[in-house]
Formats: structure tokens, sequence, C-alpha cells
């Protein structure tokens, strides 16, 4: 039987105050954050603190929740899932983007500007709180 996969991801701050957006192979070109499934036995923070790192080579500081969404069949990912998606926001003090082979293109914007890319639906909603929140 099929269950619900739990993922993280994180909208990530560097150090001159823009945010990390990447065009992943599993949003269908779309733009969202890092991040990815969470393995047995791992926290929440641990989980998105490991993706981030995996995905971008990029240690994470401030880690602090941000939400929660659930994507069921969404259209918008590569193949059918039902993910619980724990969102949060965080800091790194590395600007230098060493992406693993999901990533095929990634942007530090201004986080009034992310919108003004393609995100999938989940990525904007956190933007939207991030913006709602005066996150910076």
């Amino acid at each position: 039987m099929e269950r619900p996969v739990v993922c993280v991801g994180a909208l990530v701050w560097g150090p001159d105050g823009r945010v990390l957006i990447v065009r992943t192979t599993k949003w269908r070109g779309l733009w969202g954050v890092p991040g990815g499934k969470v393995d047995w036995g791992e926290t929440l923070e641990a989980a998105v603190t490991r993706e981030f790192w995996e995905e971008t080579g990029l240690r994470l500081s401030d880690v602090r929740y941000a939400q929660t969404q659930e994507a069921v069949l969404s259209p918008e990912f590569h193949k059918p899932a039902h993910m619980v998606l724990v969102d949060f926001f965080a800091r790194t003090d590395d600007p230098e983007v060493s992406p693993n082979e999901e990533i095929e293109e990634w942007a530090w914007v201004p986080l009034a500007k992310a919108g003004d890319y393609p995100l999938n639906t989940v990525t904007r909603t956190l933007v939207e709180l991030a913006l709602a929140r005066g996150e910076a």
C-alpha cells in the first residue's frame, strides 16, 4: 500500500540578502527550492540540512519552521506522488552553489523578485509567506 512521503525544503537567504531558487528535473521545468525526502529516524531539521548540502553544497544556519503543505498527485511533479511538504526558512554564509545532478539551473534573487520566475505552486506559497511575514 502506498503512503504519503514526507519531504522537506527550505527558502534560504544568502549573505547578501537574496534567496536561492532552483530549477530541477522533478518539477517539469518549474522553479522551486532545494529539498527532498526525510530518511527513517531523521529529524525534519536534519533532513533539510542534509538535502540542502547534497543538492547545493551549502551549509545552513538559522533553520526555522515556516509551514506544512500537501501535494497530492500534482500535475507539476514529474510522477504521481502524494507528498507532505515541511518547509523551512534558513540562511547560509556561502553563496557558491555546487549543484548535484538534480539541479539544472539556479539563481540568487531578491525575495520580492522570486515570484517573477515560473515557480511551482508549493514554492510560490512559501515565497508569499516569507513576503507576508516580512522575512529578510
